[in-house]
């Protein structure tokens, strides 16, 4: 039986590799990924306590339906983060994050 500290483990377990790539990489579709690997490990964490927060022996869905939302908010986030990647790669012809200093003052 699968128990809410599974989910918990391994919701943590995702988070911190998405941390450590967030931190120690240096490649933007890298560290983009890293981010979505934190953003679904917080949807899994939500999804564990959603199954298990019942009441009168009925799961409380509340939860499950903020994830599809926050998923489909991520899908945008993507379409978004993806098209300013390939625009920063096409006037910079490099992915690597210090290369890019387009942004500084």
């Amino acid at each position: 039986m699968v128990t809410l500290n599974d989910y918990l483990i391994v919701s943590g377990l995702l988070f911190t590799i998405g941390f450590a790539g967030v931190m120690l990489r240096r490649n933007l579709i890298i560290i983009y990924m890293a981010l979505e690997l934190m953003l679904n490990a917080a949807n899994l964490s939500l999804v564990g306590f959603s199954r298990f927060n019942t009441q009168n022996n009925l799961p409380d869905f509340n939860a499950q339906v903020f994830v599809f939302f926050t998923i489909t908010v991520a899908a945008a986030e993507v379409a978004v983060g993806l098209a300013i990647i390939v625009a920063l790669y096409r006037a910079r012809q490099t992915t690597h994050v210090e290369d890019l200093t387009s942004l500084k003052f």
